[in-house]
């Protein structure tokens, strides 16, 4: 986020023989609010589209300090903090959706985690998509993942890198997405976003929201 740049305030005239007519002071101050008031409104519009750039402004947020990052919960997603304790050493947040629709079975998670040390933007899409078959290689073992995606992005201006994989299955399988992001010159962070079942649109777009959403704690 970027703030205006401080405005330089004009030089004061000098006069030897008499002093400065209160006219032209009364409208330098004038000129002085008026600058003060387009660079509010300036502020105030930038903010409003920073806002409108969260495709889950106003929805509550998960805040992971330990990974780093904080994200939005879309509608009908839950977080259960207490549940976020039994996870595993990997992961150290966690949201779940309801299932939608009547006759699927279908549902998504997300979860996110530090993943190390950062890595550089030269090997984030080789890092990531090896991470990404590693968890789906752990979700579903014994089922063939096949790269559908590789993007780099992104996250909260921070070097980031997105990998999406299909896994095949008799109950329509699962689409995995793994983002990794080097949140600072410390470390780095993932997000895990998992659509089990039949393919659901509406769950994909609450993924590509979460991510979009995310930020550095």
């Amino acid at each position: 986020m970027t703030t205006p740049s401080p405005t330089t305030r004009p030089h004061h005239p000098h006069f030897v023989s008499r002093p400065a007519p209160r006219r032209p002071r009364r409208a330098w101050v004038a000129g002085f609010v008026a600058l003060l008031v387009v660079v509010a409104a300036a502020a105030a519009a930038r903010w409003t589209r920073e806002e409108d750039a969260d495709p889950l402004a106003g929805r509550p947020r998960v805040t992971d300090t330990r990974a780093g990052l904080t994200y939005g919960v879309p509608e009908g997603w839950r977080h259960d903090p207490v549940k976020d304790k039994g996870l595993i050493d990997a992961f150290t947040s966690q949201i779940t959706s309801r299932t939608h629709g009547a006759s699927t079975t279908s549902g998504g998670t997300v979860v996110a985690g530090p993943a190390g040390r950062p890595v550089p933007r030269a090997d984030l899409r080789r890092t990531t998509e090896s991470a990404a078959r590693s968890n789906a290689g752990f979700f579903f073992p014994d089922r063939p993942a096949t790269l559908e995606e590789s993007r780099a992005t992104l996250v909260d201006g921070r070097p980031a890198h997105t990998a999406v994989l299909r896994v095949p299955g008799d109950d329509g399988g699962a689409r995995l997405e793994m983002t990794l992001v080097n949140v600072d010159g410390g470390h780095t962070s993932f997000l895990l976003g998992l659509v089990s079942g039949e393919p659901d649109a509406a769950l994909t777009a609450d993924l590509h929201d979460v991510v979009a959403s995310t930020a550095v704690a």
